[in-house]
């Protein structure tokens, strides 16, 4: 029985001395901990740091803890909850020196969660409306013309999805719908290959409703744009 006693009295004193040489970092050393934990790749562990740091509302370190962790949300492809960052940063520090990156990060974090162009394009619209909000606001900064590119990139995604969208209706032989979508693409006046091919179809789909005229005019403007194509020598020979 002493025994016993003993080996428990042991283990209280063992249990004690732990949980007095545990260490509990404060705020500044948290920070600094995150810091250290993001320059070495530590994404996910400095997150959760810089999000402490901010849970404390430490006035001269919780804009920086806010801020890196979108940072840290980013590097990992977690953009909803870097976005989440972004935006409350946006909120919280509207007259901040990196108001402007949190606002080209929030706009980023959306075309990057945005889904390829034959699922919906709610993040995309978003995304775009958001970039031009950035140039609006912040004419001046540097990443302006990087904001132009990214709108441009989305929105050739949603011009391949009306591209997507009329081909789904040939397919379905629903002419009508098909010509509606094929014609977005080319009210636009680009030349590339998703105004080849709405071109090719918007000729053939004509042709195939027996509306001559519109389908010679179709016609005339893909082999103008894109004499030696493919599209272009399928159709010749019902266009001679």
């Amino acid at each position: 029985m002493n025994k016993v006693l003993i080996m428990l009295s042991l283990a209280l004193l063992i249990l004690g001395a732990c949980s007095t040489n545990k260490t509990y970092l404060n705020t500044d050393q948290k920070l600094a901990k995150a810091d250290q934990l993001f320059a070495r790749g530590k994404y996910s562990r400095a997150a959760e740091l810089y999000s402490e740091v901010y849970f404390e509302r430490s006035s001269a370190s919780s804009a920086h803890a806010l801020m890196r962790q979108g940072d840290s949300y980013f590097k990992i492809n977690k953009f909803a909850d870097a976005r989440k960052a972004y935006e409350e940063f946006m909120d919280v520090f509207p007259n901040h020196a990196q108001v402007s990156d949190a606002h080209f990060q929030y706009a980023l974090c959306l075309y990057e969660d945005s889904l390829p162009a034959h699922y919906d394009q709610k993040e995309t619209l978003h995304a775009i409306d958001s970039f031009k909000e950035f140039i609006s606001k912040y004419p001046g900064n540097p990443r302006v013309q990087t904001a132009l590119e990214y709108i441009r990139k989305a929105q050739y995604k949603l011009i391949e999805k009306s591209f997507r969208n009329g081909y789904i209706y040939y397919k379905m032989k629903d002419y009508s719908s098909a010509l509606m979508y094929f014609k977005e693409v080319t009210d636009l006046g680009n030349t590339d290959q998703l105004d080849r091919r709405s071109l090719y179809y918007t000729a053939k789909l004509l042709n195939k409703q027996g509306l001559s005229d519109q389908a010679r005019e179709a016609f005339d403007s893909l082999q103008r744009k894109y004499p030696g194509s493919k599209e272009t020598k399928k159709l010749a020979k019902k266009f001679k």
